[in-house]
This record gives structure tokens, sequence and C-alpha cells, in this order.
């Protein structure tokens, strides 16, 4: 006979706690037992009145829900409180039982407000030293890479630079485009008064991860992560437009800071392929697997073919002509310049120079001489090192993946850059939190079968 049901269930008052009705193998439950948040009343102690008005939402209930909707992908408050009023899992892992009344969704975001960025990167940084202590995570071979996220901003909210109307205000003719130049505003389709800004999040800039792809309003994660296990070490997020290049060293130096070990291999892709970039890890002692990239071809002589002296610092063109370095600057170089008597009857004058120039002139970017090293040791890579290349392209970008995919990181959910770092810092967490617990559940795993070994009987 066909079954039936029934739907009242009167039998409301039940012999147990939530904790019964979670399955073991759940993420919040896997979660929690490696989750300490301890420590957390004391560091936001100075933030609340003792005695004075009523008591508001407990420091770690707060966080476990923020965590909670980031490992079950509900990163907006006023859905994550919705299914935390039905979903047992969600109430049991921050405390509250089925009686009590759960917070309003405003409550968590007056907590962000008051609590600041840094408090919350405390929070990740302390993810980051249990899995160094639990060694899932060694900070020696290290992966960087840097991703996009979208803004949380409509097409409508931009608008279109006004540097016509700049420029007539501050003079016009030649001197209204030499204040146009003086400011930047190149007149290019991504800068200048083709480049348009958000009005509604002047934190996210125009950015794009492709040149066949459009510009959009975007912040930029950079993320270090270990080799070993896939945890994240570190997380900063910028504006769109910042270089990655700009961010390595500094993010480098806060790992090392926080792991307390010396790093000894960084991984990434040719985005971070600068002079710079290559004399800092020298610097630093750290062997940068990074391809270099393939040198811009604007001559028929091409810059490769002049070779640049450091002892002397000078360059020896194709001829063996000397240039040396002029007073003209630019913020990444310097210019160095031949002789005209030396061009004029040269033999590669018509290849080499354009036809209204008497005299030859290139940049040399600073710390050159570290990204020619870089250059010839790119040649000569080991299997390792094309191993460890190949394991960047699955730890680093796997990284940025997961958290767009599985935990709402494809876009930002509040604006303005200190929200999106908060965003990033409890993303991040949560990814440490689940590779901890994973780390946690082997561990048991192997003892049980460990014990299971010792309790047979030995048969000769």
């Amino acid at each position: 006979m066909i079954g039936s049901q029934n739907r009242d269930q009167l039998e409301f008052f039940l012999c147990g706690t939530l904790r019964d009705l979670i399955p073991d193998d759940h993420i919040l439950a896997r979660v929690d037992r490696v989750l300490d948040l301890g420590w957390l009343n004391a560091d936001v102690a100075d933030l609340y009145a003792p005695g004075l008005g009523r008591p508001g939402v407990a420091p770690e209930a707060a966080v476990r829900l923020m965590l909670a909707g980031f490992l079950l992908g509900i990163v907006h408050d006023r859905r994550l409180m919705r299914e935390a009023q039905v979903n047992l899992a969600i109430r049991w892992f921050a405390g509250y039982g089925l009686h009590e009344r759960l917070p309003d969704h405003s409550s968590l975001t007056r907590i962000r407000q008051r609590w600041g960025v840094a408090r919350f990167r405390r929070i990740f940084e302390r993810t980051v030293q249990a899995c160094v202590a639990a060694g899932i995570a060694k900070g020696e071979v290290v992966h960087v890479d840097a991703s996009l996220i979208r803004a949380d901003v409509a097409w409508e909210s931009l608008a279109v630079r006004h540097v016509d109307a700049v420029t007539h205000a501050n003079g016009d003719g030649a001197d209204g485009d030499r204040i146009a130049e003086q400011e930047g505003l190149r007149k290019s389709k991504k800068t200048g008064k083709f480049k348009k800004v958000c009005l509604t999040d002047p934190d996210a800039t125009m950015a794009t991860s492709g040149r066949n792809r459009r510009l959009e309003p975007s912040y930029k994660q950079h993320g270090a992560v270990d080799d070993a296990c896939g945890v994240i070490l570190d997380v900063e997020v910028t504006t769109g437009e910042i270089n990655e290049g700009q961010a390595i060293l500094d993010r480098l130096d806060a790992v090392a800071a926080l792991t307390g070990a010396s790093i000894g291999t960084v991984t990434a892709d040719a985005g971070y392929a600068y002079a710079k970039v290559f004399a800092g890890l020298e610097a630093r002692t750290i062997t940068g697997v990074i391809p270099t990239k393939a040198e811009p071809i604007r001559s028929k002589v091409p810059l490769r073919r002049f070779r640049y002296d450091a002892q002397h610092d000078l360059v020896k063109c194709p001829r063996g002509k000397i240039l040396r370095p002029n007073k003209a600057r630019i913020d990444h170089g310097r210019f160095f310049a031949s002789k005209a008597r030396d061009c004029r009857g040269c033999d590669l004058a018509a290849l080499c120079l354009s036809p209204s120039r008497a005299t030859k002139s290139l940049v040399i970017v600073h710390d050159y001489p570290a990204l020619l090293r870089a250059r010839r040791r790119r040649e000569r890579w080991s299997e390792e090192d094309n191993r460890l290349y190949r394991r960047h392209r699955w730890r680093s970008e796997g990284f940025h993946g997961e958290a767009k995919t599985w935990h709402g990181l494809a876009r930002a959910v509040r604006r303005g850059l200190d929200n999106m770092r908060v965003q990033s810092f409890l993303t991040a967490a949560a990814i440490n939190l689940k590779r901890l617990a994973a780390a946690f559940l082997a561990i048991i795993c192997d003892l049980i079968v460990r014990q299971r070994s010792w309790s047979q009987p030995i048969h000769t």
C-alpha cells in the first residue's frame, strides 16, 4: 500500500541537542572541530562599554554567522539571516537555539563597521597560524597570483570624465593640451576622456583581464598560496588598476612575517615579470619561477642586440658604439643616447634610426641586470622549476576559482575598498578552515586505521 506522512509534527519537544540532528560530514560540523575563537572577546573588548546599554551580539556568534555564510556560499546578510531562521546547522554553528531570536541583518553591518578591517585581517591570520601549527602550511614555496573582482555597481552608474570641460576651464589651445598631458589624460579608449568612472563606488576602477574584453568596474585581489596543501597565506585587495608587480614584494614580506619561515621559491605568471620584481626577489634570496615576457620588437634592430654594461653604466650598440645616459629621466628607467657622429656613417642607421632623428635613444629600466639574469635563467629551467610552475596554475589560480565559484567572490557584496577587503579576508579564512578540517579528518582516519591494525591478532 502507499504510505502516508503526518505533517502536523506535534512532537516539538525532543530530548537531545541540535548537534544530534546535523551529519558529522556537514561542512559546518567539520569546521567547528578546528575553529577556535576564544581569543576574540579580548581583542574587541575595547570597542564595547562594560555595564552600559543592552547586551550586543556576542562577537564569536557574529563571526560564526559570517563564516557560515561564506562556507555555504550565502554572502549577503539578508539572505543569510533568512536561511539561518530555518537552517539548524547555521543555528547550531552560531550558538543559537531553536527558541532564541537571531540578530537582524543590519547588526552584522554595524559590527563590520565598528571592528574595522584590521580585526578581520587578524581573524584570517589566525587561520594561517593554525594551519602552520598543524603542519599543512610551511611558507617555503609560495604561489602568487591576482584576480579581478567585479564591483557591485550597475552600468548605469558609470560616467565619462569631462576632460574637455576641465581643459577649457584651465586654458584653451596649447595650454589646455599641456594641462591634460600633465594630468595624464591621454586620448585613448582606456584612459583619458574616454575612460569611465564609477559614481556609486569610486574605489572601484575600470580594469579588464584581457585585451579583447571590455573594461569593468573592478577590484583586484592579490593572493599568496602555500604549495603543500593550498593554504592561503596572504590576501590583499586593491583597486582594479593596480599592477600585480607593485604588490608582490610587500605580500611576500607579509607571508614571511606571518609564518616565521624563509621563502625559498616563488612562482608567478608573466604578469609579474618586471625588473624591479626580479631585483626584489634577489635581494630577499628568493628563487623566482616566473616566465619572462617576450621583448617587444618595435625596431628592425631590437633592444636585445644592445648590450648593457652594468659595471660602467653604458650601452653598446651592435656596431660597438657607446650610448651614455643623459639627463632625461622617467619613473621606471633612464634614457641612453648615442652621439650623432657615431651614427652618421653606420651601415645600420637606415634600420636603427627613425627618419627624423640623427642619434639612437633607448630606455634602460631600473634593475635591468636582474631582468637579464632572469631571462638567462628561464632558458635553463630545470624539471623541478617546470613542475612548480605547473602546480602554480592549479594552486594559485585554483584558489581564485574556488573562491569565486563556491564562496561568492565573483562579485563584490558591498561597496568600498574596506568592505571588499573584509569580504576577501573572510573568504580566505573560510577556505583555510576547510583545508584545516580536511587535514584533521585525515589524521583521525589514520589513527582509526592504526588502532584497528594494532587490535587485530598477529598470525604467524
